[in-house]
């Protein structure tokens, strides 16, 4: 089943592209790759999700937000390739988790993405993946994710 396809059966519906904050762009093809810039939790009005992991923020609900951000590439992604369908596989994803220093689940919370898209690609959307603690991010948004798909020829 296509990835278009299973998003229709998942019942998933894209949020609109994020708009760049400066001077960079949402996604950059190169070659046979698409890379995506990091992108934050938005809620469905947009607004960014804030808050420290491990204090303001469960380790279930910022599992949910990297879903959103998950869901958030994949706007970007058929924006810069027209369809999901032409995506060949996912490449690599780094997942920054705005955390309290003890905070050690990192990887809990990057499976809200790497599970999104397993769900959308199947196997072409098993990838190698980072999942990391930041002290703060942009904003204080509590997740940001930015990766790199490889393009059918």
């Amino acid at each position: 089943m296509s990835a278009e396809a299973r998003l229709k059966q998942l019942g998933i519906v894209l949020p609109p592209v994020a708009t760049p904050l400066a001077n960079y762009l949402p996604y950059r093809i190169a070659g046979n790759l698409l890379f995506l810039a990091g992108q934050g939790p938005r809620d469905e009005n947009g607004n960014n999700l804030t808050g420290k992991v491990g204090a303001d923020v469960t380790v279930e609900e910022a599992q949910r937000r990297a879903r959103l951000v998950g869901l958030g590439l994949l706007a970007a992604t058929r924006a810069a390739l027209g369809s999901l369908d032409r995506v060949d596989a996912v490449v690599k994803m780094l997942c920054m988790v705005n955390a309290v220093p003890e905070f050690r689940d990192h990887p809990k919370v990057a499976n809200g993405m790497s599970d999104l898209f397993v769900e959308v690609f199947g196997e072409s959307g098993k990838h190698a993946r980072s999942a990391v603690g930041m002290g703060s991010l942009p904003n204080q948004i509590s997740v940001e994710i930015e990766g790199i798909f490889s393009i059918k020829p």
